[in-house]
């Protein structure tokens, strides 16, 4: 509306410079104006000019909002917000002013009166604004006889529904057809509905001077017609919230006089020109709110006139050009909630005229630039993106005109900007959901700031709060949770402090809160409507009883002890909405209590014993849950559900059976009673129920029958776990209905049924648990029964009676198996179940799952998680070799079945495998060689099976147990001790007996004994026969093995194998062996010391060497020197 005043003050003084001509009123002029101020009812205390209209003043032309000729007749009046609201009609004198030219009635009040007819009796009028002066009904068709007319404004600010002015008949055709000098049209929430889509050609052939084009909210349909190019002349196109739903043509970067353009909230469509944009004249854009409408910010020319660019809610992306710096007029930019990327370009901190910027919502990157320069910058808002980098305190110095900041949602590290905090006008900060770290900063002037709201938390802010926080006067919102800061806070501080303080949130840190009884302190606390002291160190509930205004009270995760005290439900002057007292210690409540009018009540994870108190009639969110309560359901508990979107009473004794008024509970989207003792049927109703009921949860009780009732048609179950229970019968037909399921848990029951080929359209299904009930037949599904469980991610139809063979096709839909990406956004990496999109209630699904011989409850369920369990049937014929598809899977474990084959090489594509049980089948053949590449594979068992020939080598094939192959006879190789007899096992018609295996040797082993022997001596042979090489030999040798000793922590001191004797050329063996090696075992220790190397094992377990006494160790070495080949070399004995 900002824009539709400049429309006005463009063209209201044009007709105003007519009284600076003006000549003496004449005398039937004044009498007519004299008789419309009686005629008018308005009210004069605030009226600014017809309440000096009065013969005093002989000459009329000087009256407030009078203007006149040069002959003295009446050609202006101006009586906008004169508060008239009777007196208009066609009887009035106002229509005696034979000579009007302009006439503003605009801001009156006519109570949804007509417009009367003879408004068209004005031949020579040429601006009429009746503008939000409350006509209603028809617009006459005389208006239309107005054939000088300029500007016609007949807008409203607001849609009044079927009191709104319309255009029917006559049609907007009929109106503008005579207005051939028409210059601007304002027809604001005018409903224009009937003109359906030629409204364009009916302006366009009778406007050809149309400059400013106003229908805002006039239910205009589109395309935007060609015919529109026509208007040459046109300066302001403002028509937002119409459902055009088109493109914006390429000929509007046409329109070279275009100064401001707002089409927001038209569902426009297609990629908008970005040549508008580059518009010289070009002032005000506005396209909010057309999500459909795509594009890119272009190169802005050189000294633009745009001030206004608003793209908030739309498609646009890419980034923000440098050239946006040529802006130099730019004062606001707001594109919240868009598709933008990249880094926020440098150049727009020489944006001086810069006021308003809104960049939230986006995907920028990197740090931000500078704001030092935009004196004029009174908001910027840069939240929820992926910004990061410190923040010199410069970016914000000296912006003394700064009234909010907004950085949530960020990754920003470093301190905080100080300057911030000396900013006298900043009235909002908000910095929460960062990574700043370090000491908060003190304020320098606490008391001149105006700050009303500080919120820093999800931080890593350390210190003690800064006294000075405490000294903000006007401060009315302090969020500081979930930061590491530490200290003690009293109720002292808040003396006389902090008057204005109706938010409180300090949860979620080291600090200690000690509170008072001193009812002098408590008097003097700020009164709280939010306070929030979660994580507190709290021993104590505080005395609250004072505070008459609070509405949520979180306590949670403190070690309060004993009862909930009765007087805490009176707080708040009844009016206490929010109360969380989960994760504490307390064990029951105190006697009498009311809960009021609460909305949410959590009460989860105590010691609450005894009876189960009825929820108040009025909550929303009820937890009870993890506490001891031991009584049965109260038969009545759904008449205080009636407006309960969440109940869970899971994980206490409650006995008995669900009530049927449960099913008064209409609005309950998770109901969750598992693992208690509740027993009986399930209610049929509460199956009905289940067209708003998202998730039903009644497992591990001892529920029996059948489930009985049929699910609705509309039914938006997420989740269903009955598992754990007595429950008989079939799995209900009518689970089809529920397309939304993404977990169906009902294992653990005496289900007697066949596989549930019916769920086979179930798309959004996720997890099929069915394990452990009587389930038989054949997993293979009818021609129009294929799955299409593209998500299906977790599948346990474990220990049932199945049989058959697995159809080769199984997997070909399971495309959340096949790859890493189950084509859902990143954030959302766990199944859970949003109870309320506008806070934080999130129910978090759970399932127990086989892994590794050992049941796992999956306390959240990983989208990545993968896993299948078909063991413990009677499943035959080979594994498909599709399987191989599954390269996102984790857990396999199809034991206990009978199926027969060889093991599908294709398995060796399973990349993400971690654990995989194959055993008890009749599997044959070899283990693939492909098996060893599945890295991640941590447990394996293929144990009494027929496999066959040797077990492979590889990375993780090398950490397995025996146990992983026992069973199969035909299986060699490690860690069996069963040597293989030769590299490849013949095929027969017979396995070879166990003495045929004996006397064959393995060709593998003796070719590569030989080619190492024969490398050995090529290498050895030189060094052994001459001096040098001996030497190089003793020496080297010594060195080598010294150093692997010292790396094992083995004493070691070297001997030397060769030494030349100086005396006698002539060498000869040393003979005397006994001796020696009795001498060295009285003297030396056995666990240490000088021994042989030749000699010795290395002991991995003890890092110790032991001694060999068999061994034939030399002291001093003699070589005898010989011609004769036969002479013995000391390694003969070795």
């Amino acid at each position: 509306m900002k824009t539709h005043l400049c429309f006005h003050i463009f063209f209201i003084p044009f007709y105003l410079i007519l009284s600076s001509v003006s000549g003496q009123c004449q005398n039937d002029q004044k009498s007519i104006l004299i008789q419309l101020k009686n005629d008018l009812r308005f009210n004069s205390s605030s009226s600014t000019k017809l309440v000096y209209w009065n013969t005093n003043v002989t000459d009329c032309c000087k009256w407030g909002g009078v203007s006149c000729s040069s002959t003295g007749q009446v050609i202006g009046l101006d009586l906008c917000n004169e508060t008239i609201s009777v007196g208009i009609n066609d009887s009035s004198v106002l229509f005696d002013l034979k000579n009007l030219e302009s006439l503003n009635l605009s801001g009156n009040s006519f109570n949804f009166s007509q417009i009367p007819t003879r408004f068209g009796s004005f031949a020579s009028l040429k601006y009429l604004n009746l503008s939000n002066s409350g006509f209603s009904g028809q617009i006459p068709r005389e208006l239309s006889q107005l054939s000088r007319l300029e500007v016609l404004d007949l807008s409203s600010l607001f849609s009044y529904g079927i009191r709104s002015l319309r255009l029917e008949k006559p049609n907007l055709a009929t109106l503008v057809q005579n207005f051939t000098k028409l210059r601007g049209l304002y027809l604001d929430n005018v409903n224009i509905s009937s003109q359906k889509s030629d409204w364009g050609q009916s302006l366009s052939s009778s406007l050809p001077n149309l400059e400013v084009l106003s229908l805002s909210n006039c239910q205009l349909s589109g395309p935007l017609d060609d015919s529109l190019q026509n208007l040459q002349s046109l300066s302001v196109i403002h028509l937002p919230l119409n459902n055009l739903s088109s493109p914006i043509p390429d000929f509007i970067a046409n329109f070279k006089n275009l100064t401001v353009m707002n089409l927001g909230s038209c569902n426009l469509l297609g990629t908008f020109p970005n040549k508008v944009l580059q518009l010289q004249k070009l002032q005000i854009l506005d396209l909010a709110l057309n999500k459909n409408l795509y594009g890119s910010l272009p190169n802005f020319p050189i000294n633009g006139s745009l001030e206004s660019l608003v793209l908030s809610h739309t498609n646009f992306s890419d980034g923000i050009p440098e050239a946006i710096g040529n802006l130099k007029n730019l004062s606001r930019i707001e594109l919240f909630n868009s598709n933008f990327s990249g880094r926020i370009p440098e150049s727009m901190q020489n944006l001086t005229q810069l006021r308003y910027i809104d960049l939230s919502s986006n995907n920028f990157i990197g740090p931000i630039p500078s704001f030092q320069k935009c004196k004029n910058l009174t908001h910027v808002d840069l939240s929820r993106n992926s910004l990061s980098g410190m923040i010199p305190s410069a970016h914000f110095q000296d912006l003394d005109n700064l009234v909010s900041v907004d950085l949530r949602f960020n990754g920003f590290n470093g301190s905080i900007p100080s300057s911030l905090f000396s900013l006298q006008k900043l009235q909002q900060i908000q910095l929460s959901n960062n990574n700043f770290d370090g000491l908060l900063p003190n304020f320098t002037n606490p008391l001149l700031s105006s700050l009303d709201t500080l919120d820093l938390s999800s931080n890593k802010l350390e210190g003690e709060i800064p006294r000075s926080i405490f000294e903000l006067r006007n401060l009315n919102i302090l969020l500081l949770s979930s930061n590491i800061l530490s200290g003690t806070i009293r109720t002292i501080d808040f003396q006389d402090r902090l008057s204005n303080l109706t938010t409180l949130d300090l949860s979620f840190n080291n600090l200690s809160i000690i509170t008072s009884n001193n009812i002098t302190l408590v008097n003097h606390l700020p009164k709280f409507t939010t306070l929030k002291l979660a994580s507190c160190s709290l021993t104590k509930f505080p005395n609250l009883r004072n505070q008459s205004r609070l509405i949520n009270l979180d306590l949670s995760n403190n070690k309060i002890e004993g009862q909930i005290p009765n007087w805490i439900w009176e707080i708040g002057n009844a009016h206490l909405s929010y109360m969380n007292l989960s994760h504490n210690q307390l064990i029951g409540l105190e006697e009498p209590y009311n809960f009021r009018d609460l909305y949410v009540l959590d009460l989860h994870s105590n010691s609450l014993s005894g009876v189960i108190p009825l929820p108040p009639q009025t909550a929303t969110f009820i937890d009870y849950s993890n506490n001891l309560f031991n009584s049965s359901l109260p038969e009545s508990i759904g008449r205080n559900l009636g407006y309960a979107y969440f109940f869970s009473v899971s994980n206490n004794a409650l006995t008995g059976v669900i009530p049927q008024s449960i099913c008064n509970a209409a609005y309950l989207k998770v109901l969750d009673m598992s693992n208690n003792q509740l027993n009986g049927s399930i209610p049929n109703c509460l199956i009905e129920l289940g067209s708003s009921l998202g998730i039903l949860n009644l497992a591990n009780n001892s529920l029996s029958g059948r489930i009985e009732g049929t699910f609705p048609s509309r039914c938006g179950l997420n989740t269903l776990d009955l598992h754990d229970n007595l429950l008989e019968g079939k799995i209900p037909g009518s689970l089809v209905n529920c397309m939304m399921l993404e977990v169906l848990n009902l294992g653990k029951n005496k289900i007697n049924d066949t596989y549930p080929c019916s769920l086979s359209k179930n798309t959004n299904l996720r997890v099929l648990v069915l394990r452990s009930n009587r389930l038989h037949g054949s997993v293979v599904c009818g021609q129009t029964q294929h799955n299409n469980w593209s998500k299906l991610q977790i599948v346990d139809i474990a220990s049932n009676h199945l049989n058959g063979e697995i159809p080769n096709n199984c997997y070909n839909q399971w495309g959340a198996m096949m790859n890493d990406d189950n084509g859902d956004p990143p954030e959302k990496k766990h199944l859970g179940f949003t109870v309320l999109q506008l806070n934080d209630f999130y129910y978090q699904d759970t399932v127990t799952v086989t892994v590794k011989g050992l049941e796992l409850e999956l306390v959240k369920i990983l989208k990545v998680f993968t896993s299948i369990d078909i063991s413990n049937n009677q499943f035959s014929g080979e594994i498909p070799r599709t399987i191989g598809q599954l390269k996102a899977l984790y857990v396999l474990n199809v034991s206990h079945n009978e199926f027969t084959g060889s093991i599908p090489p294709s398995m060796g594509n399973l990349s993400q495998l971690e654990s995989l049980d194959m055993s008890s089948n009749k599997l044959t053949g070899e283990i693939p060689q492909t098996l060893t590449s599945l890295s991640f594979l941590s447990t394996l068992n293929l144990s009494h099976n027929q496999l066959q020939g040797r077990i492979p080598t590889g990375t993780q094939f090398q950490t397995f147990e025996s146990d992983s192959f026992l069973g199969n006879n035909e299986l060699c190789g490690f860690p069996l001790n069963r040597i293989c007899a030769s590299l490849n096992i013949p095929v027969t018609e017979h396995a070879p007996t166990s003495q045929e295996s004996k006397n064959r040797y393995d060709c593998q082993f003796i070719l590569t004994g030989i080619g190492f022997g024969a490398g050995a001596a090529i290498v050895t042979g030189p060094i052994m026969l001459t001096k040098k090489g001996r030497h190089f030999w003793d020496e080297n040798t010594n060195k080598f093995v010294m150093m692997i000793c010292l790396v094992l922590g083995i004493h070691y001191a070297p001997y030397g194998l060769f030494e030349e004797d100086e005396d006698d050329e002539k060498e000869t063996l040393y003979s005397d062996e006994n001796s020696d090696e009795s001498e060295f075992e009285s003297e030396i220790d056995q666990s240490k010391g000088r021994y042989c190397v030749f000699c010795t094992k290395l002991d991995f377990s003890r890092k110790q060497a032991i001694h060999d006494a068999k061994c034939t160790c030399f002291d001093r070495t003699k070589l005898l020197s010989t011609s004769s080949s036969e002479a013995e070399s000391p390694f003969t004995k070795l």
